[in-house]
C-alpha cells in the first residue's frame, strides 16, 4: 500500500470546511463550518465540532481514513483550521489574556530586530500549538465500532472515578541565560524531558553553553482531567468481572461527567507510553487509554434524549391495540427473565405515587416497595433499573431477605 500524501489530505480537510453547506427550509445555503470558523476567529467559540456524517456526504474515503487514523487526521483538521482563521476574521478580538499579550510582544520584537536572511532552529520558531486558541473534536457517528489502536471508538459505561481538573502543559517555553533566545517545545504526551542546552545559532556558533530555564508565563496550559469508566452490569457476561477503561479529557471536555453518571464517550484508542524507570518496570506490557473527543451524558430525561417529537396516530394504535399493560411491564429490566408480577407492581408505582402539593407546587411523592425473596433473584437489580429509569424517584435498593426479615 503506497504511503499517503498528507498535504493532499490536509487540503481535502480545508476544502471540506470551506465548501460544505446544507439548505434550510427556504432553500438558502447554510455554511455550517464557515459559521463556526467565524466564531473561532472572534474568540466566541473555543472548540470546532466536525460531524463525520457531513464528511461522508462529501468524501466517503476521507471518513474511512479518519476512522482508521483519527489521531493524525485530528491534527490535519487543526492545521487546516489554523490556516483558515485569518480569512474568517472580520474584526479584531477584544478579549485578550496574558498569553495573547506575550505572543504579540514577541512577534513585534521579532519584526524589529530579526535579519530576514537569518536561519533559525525549528525549536526557536513559534509552534502552531502555541498560536492556536482552539481545539478540534471529530464527532464520531454511533455506528462506528473499532477496537484497534488509533481508531475511533465509542464506549458506554458508568463513571467510577473522576480526578480534579489540573493544568497540563501543551507548549513549554524556555529562555537562554546567555543569548536571551526563546526556545519552544510542543508536548504530545503526559510526561516530557525538559530541554537543557540552548539550540540557538548564536550559542552554537560561540559555544557559550547557554542553559535554558522554563518560563511559565510564556508556556501554554490546557485543562486536563482523568476519568475511569466501568461497563454496565447488563453488558457483563455471567461469571465475569466488569472491565474498566481510562479516559483522558482535555479542554472543553473536562467537568462534563461526575462519578455515578452514565456516559457515552467517543475518542481515539491509544497506548500509554511510559518513560524512565516506569518503562523498565513495565517491560513489554503497555497500558491503554481513550483520548476523549466527545462525552455525552446518558442519564437525561426522555425529552432530552428523544427530542420533542410526538408519536403519530398509527404508532399510538400499534402500541395500545393489545397487551399494552404486559408490553410496558415486560420492558422493565428486559434482561431479567420472569418476575412479571413484580414488574407490574413497579410499573404501577412509577405511574402512580402519593400526590403532594407543597405551597401550590404539584410534585410526585416517593414510591415505596418491599421485596422479599431468596438471595440472587434480582431484587436489587430490579430496583436499580427503576432508579436509572426515573432518577427523580427516590428508591432504596436495600431489600429485606428471609434471614433478616
Amino acid at each position: 500500500m503506497p504511503p499517503k500524501d498528507y498535504l493532499a489530505e490536509k487540503e481535502k480537510c480545508r476544502k471540506f470546511l470551506q465548501e460544505f453547506y446544507s439548505e434550510d427550509d427556504s432553500g438558502k445555503k447554510v455554511f455550517k463550518y464557515g459559521a463556526q470558523l467565524v466564531s473561532l476567529a472572534h474568540r466566541e467559540q473555543v472548540a470546532l465540532v466536525v460531524d463525520l456524517d457531513d464528511v461522508a456526504e462529501e468524501d466517503p474515503e476521507l471518513v474511512e481514513s479518519v476512522c482508521e487514523n483519527a489521531k493524525r487526521y485530528a491534527g490535519l483538521f487543526a492545521d487546516a483550521i489554523h490556516e483558515l482563521l485569518p480569512e474568517y476574521r472580520e474584526r479584531e478580538s477584544v478579549a485578550k489574556d496574558s498569553l495573547d499579550v506575550y505572543i504579540e510582544h514577541r512577534l513585534m520584537m521579532e519584526q524589529r530586530g530579526r535579519d530576514p536572511t537569518d536561519t533559525r532552529d525549528p525549536r526557536n520558531q513559534y509552534p502552531a500549538e502555541l498560536m492556536r486558541r482552539f481545539t478540534a473534536k471529530p464527532l464520531v457517528v454511533r455506528e462506528v465500532r473499532a477496537d484497534s489502536i488509533g481508531h475511533l471508538v465509542n464506549v458506554r459505561g458508568i463513571v467510577t472515578r473522576a480526578t480534579e481538573v489540573k493544568p497540563m502543559m501543551a507548549v513549554a517555553t524556555y529562555t537562554c541565560d546567555q543569548c536571551g533566545a526563546e526556545t519552544y517545545q510542543p508536548i504530545q504526551s503526559p510526561s516530557f524531558m525538559p530541554l537543557i542546552m540552548c539550540p540557538s545559532q548564536e550559542c552554537v556558533t560561540n559555544k557559550s553553553g547557554g542553559r535554558l530555564y522554563l518560563q511559565t508565563r510564556g508556556s501554554k496550559f490546557i485543562r486536563f482531567q482523568e476519568l475511569r469508566i466501568q461497563e454496565h452490569s447488563d453488558q457483563v457476561p455471567v461469571g465475569n468481572i466488569p472491565r474498566s477503561m481510562t479516559i483522558y479529557a482535555r479542554g472543553e471536555n473536562t467537568r462534563l461527567a461526575q462519578p455515578g453518571d452514565h456516559v457515552s464517550v467517543s475518542g481515539v484508542f491509544l497506548p500509554l507510553l511510559r518513560t524512565g524507570f516506569r518503562q523498565a518496570v513495565q517491560g513489554l506490557l503497555s497500558e491503554t487509554y481513550l483520548e476523549a473527543h466527545c462525552i455525552t451524558l446518558m442519564n437525561k430525561t426522555e425529552d432530552d434524549e428523544l427530542g420533542a417529537e410526538e408519536l403519530s396516530e398509527e404508532e399510538l394504535r400499534q402500541i395500545t391495540e393489545e397487551d399494552f399493560y404486559e408490553k410496558l411491564a415486560g420492558s422493565i429490566a428486559p434482561e431479567i427473565f420472569g418476575h412479571e408480577d413484580v414488574k407490574k407492581a413497579l410499573l404501577l408505582l412509577l405511574v402512580g405515587g402519593v400526590k403532594q402539593a407543597p405551597r401550590g407546587m404539584k410534585i410526585r411523592g416517593n414510591i415505596n416497595i418491599c421485596l422479599m425473596g431468596d438471595p440472587g433473584v434480582a431484587k436489587s437489580q430490579l430496583l436499580s433499573y427503576i432508579d436509572r429509569l426515573a432518577p427523580a424517584v427516590s428508591t432504596r435498593p436495600g431489600v429485606a431477605r428471609p434471614e433478616s426479615a
